[in-house]
């Protein structure tokens, strides 16, 4: 769904005719990670029919305008209640009639590329005949990218369901609305069919899934509880970083939630609830309010940040960061509607060993800190 139309007259709610409205597409040479704006792999496209247009099924209409989208695609986002016009569902088969006001939302079109299907382990804690959830390790990048062209979860994904017409394709997103970071662990949902895929993004768009991270951060917290909102977008300083812009100048809305779960003096443990899914929203979030995450060595919290100046902590650090090689955030818990039957569904995750082992090491330093130390 490449399509850029150009721009016509502005309707009523600011938006202009033909007008596709999603993140920026990849950018070559970026590390898989940084590839997209935003997290959640759907596009929204929303586009107002020419005066001028003759009746055509809507299937057709949007195969046409649509770059590098097939109509079966087109036809699973419509089964799944995702193509609107003037704000209601419509079936393939509906005849677009001038000025009808389309919106569409769908996972990203296809990225071809010769996908290796790979006999790598999976952590898998559900799966039935339209989805699969996935519990991701550290270190396990989610998809093909600069890089990174085997060895990741879509690697993994072709070799478990290689029997699967959309993981025959050489799509390096087959199946994926989301994603995490190759350092975050935790939960990932993927969809086994296109019907699935369209209900599944719709949702995401929507904001009616509900994601939950426990995260390690630098410092303590005046407050129990808090809310961050900043528009999150490229670094004009760093291409590999991301960067809130509160001003609203750049980048796209981003809304982050935490609460405190336990305090530590120096570190704490924070729960991270999203409303948006932003490239490295956590992240950037708590670094942009002063919290970097512990071990973060993009956004500055592989060092040490708060403390003392005892050669003893400075081991202490060092020996947290040796046994947690990575930033500390993981995706803990995922509630979702089933594509087919609507049912609630709701999963959650241990935290890793990794991390697991970093706590017990605050927690012994609380319990043992000298006296008057601050």
């Amino acid at each position: 769904m490449n399509e850029r139309p150009a721009a016509g007259p502005e309707t009523d709610d600011g938006m202009e005719e033909a007008e596709l409205e999603y993140g920026n597409g990849p950018e070559e040479g970026l590390p898989e990670e940084l590839e997209d704006q935003q997290d959640e792999l759907y596009e929204h496209f929303a586009v107002t029919v020419d005066r001028g247009q003759a009746m055509l099924r809507i299937d057709k209409y949007l195969t046409v305008r649509l770059e590098n989208c097939s109509r079966s695609r087109v036809q699973a986002a419509a089964d799944g209640g995702n193509v609107l016009v003037n704000g209601v569902p419509v079936k393939p088969s509906y005849r677009v009639k001038p000025l009808d006001r389309i919106s569409l939302v769908m996972p990203y079109p296809k990225r071809e590329i010769e996908i290796v299907p790979e006999e790598i382990p999976l952590d898998i804690r559900y799966e039935d005949d339209d989805l699969i959830v996935l519990d991701k390790p550290a270190g396990l990048v989610v998809h093909p990218g600069h890089g990174n062209y085997s060895g990741t979860l879509v690697n993994a994904l072709t070799w478990h369901l290689k029997d699967l017409p959309l993981f025959q394709e050489g799509d390096m997103r087959a199946g994926l609305v989301h994603r995490i970071d190759k350092n975050t662990s935790g939960l990932l949902v993927v969809a086994k069919n296109e019907r699935a895929h369209a209900r599944l993004a719709r949702q995401f768009f929507e904001h009616t899934v509900s994601r939950r991270y426990v995260a390690l951060v630098w410092g303590n917290f005046d407050e129990d509880e808090g809310t961050v909102t900043g528009n999150i977008g490229r670094s004009v300083r760093d291409r590999l970083r991301m960067a809130v812009f509160p001003d609203g100048s750049d980048g796209k809305h981003a809304v982050t939630h935490y609460r405190v779960l336990k305090r530590y003096g120096y570190v704490t443990l924070v729960e991270c609830r999203l409303e948006t899914g932003r490239t490295h929203q956590i992240r950037v979030h708590m670094e942009y309010i002063g919290h970097p995450l512990f071990n973060d060595e993009r956004y500055g919290g592989d060092r040490i940040l708060k403390g003392t100046t005892f050669a003893k902590y400075k081991q202490f650090i060092d020996n947290c960061f040796a046994a947690m090689p990575r930033h500390a955030l993981h995706a803990r818990s995922l509630g979702f509607d089933h594509p087919s039957t609507g049912r609630r569904m709701e999963f959650d995750s241990d935290l890793p060993a990794d991390f697991r082992a970093v706590l017990d090491k605050w927690e012994a330093y609380t319990t043992a800190r000298p006296a008057g130390e601050e």
